[in-house]
């Protein structure tokens, strides 16, 4: 039996009553912490307004929907996702409902961070996904060499150069990696605060 696909129509009079279950919304609402005490009043104009706001979202994911080449009937997760990234009363939604990424595209990301991180230059996508990543089969880095003083040698001929991972790198971590690894370099010493 197929899927009945047709939209509700929204209200055009004020009836009283909303589609969502109001006591649903009355139990979300008792979970918050910071809220004591919520009259019916309060939790329904709640309501009604999470009916109008998921309405408003659908609406423009419908839009986008019909931009694509093929136009489709039915919303799916890529539209909501463009259409929270389109409009800019939305976005404070952007970290909800991400959009999708291949995984070729992230696998890339990651890989070009990496070579920022190790320093070397990524080639391309191509030469970045055929590549086995820092040496290790299952994906993991090698450890760095350690000399003599207990530092780990520096790959440029014992020139540091300080570099700084862009915002869209894939681990945040390796930003934090790359500066340990700096300080261990540096044989700056302590710095004297007494003045």
């Amino acid at each position: 039996m197929p899927y009945n696909t047709t939209a509700i129509p929204p209200r055009k009079e004020v009836t009283g009553q909303t589609q969502l279950p109001l006591t649903r919304v009355k139990k979300i609402i008792a979970v918050d912490p910071d809220i004591t005490v919520c009259s019916n009043n309060a939790a329904f104009v709640i309501t009604v307004a999470t009916e109008m706001f998921v309405q408003y979202l659908t609406s423009e994911a419908q839009n986008m929907t019909k931009l694509e080449r093929k136009p489709r009937r039915n919303i799916q997760y890529k539209d909501i996702a463009n259409a929270i990234s389109h409009q800019d009363n939305l976005e404070f939604l952007e970290d909800v409902v991400p959009k999708t990424a291949s995984y070729r595209e992230v696998k890339a990301k990651a890989a070009a961070a990496r070579a920022r991180v190790s320093g070397e230059k990524s080639t391309g996508v191509a030469a970045d996904t055929e590549r086995p990543s820092d040496g290790a089969p299952n994906g993991k880095r090698a450890k760095p060499i350690v000399n003599g003083n207990g530092h780990a040698s520096p790959a440029t001929n014992g020139i540091s150069r300080s570099r700084v991972l862009s915002s869209d790198a894939a681990d945040p971590n390796d930003q934090l990696e790359l500066e340990m690894r700096e300080a261990q370099r540096s044989d700056d010493g302590d710095v004297d605060m007494t003045g």
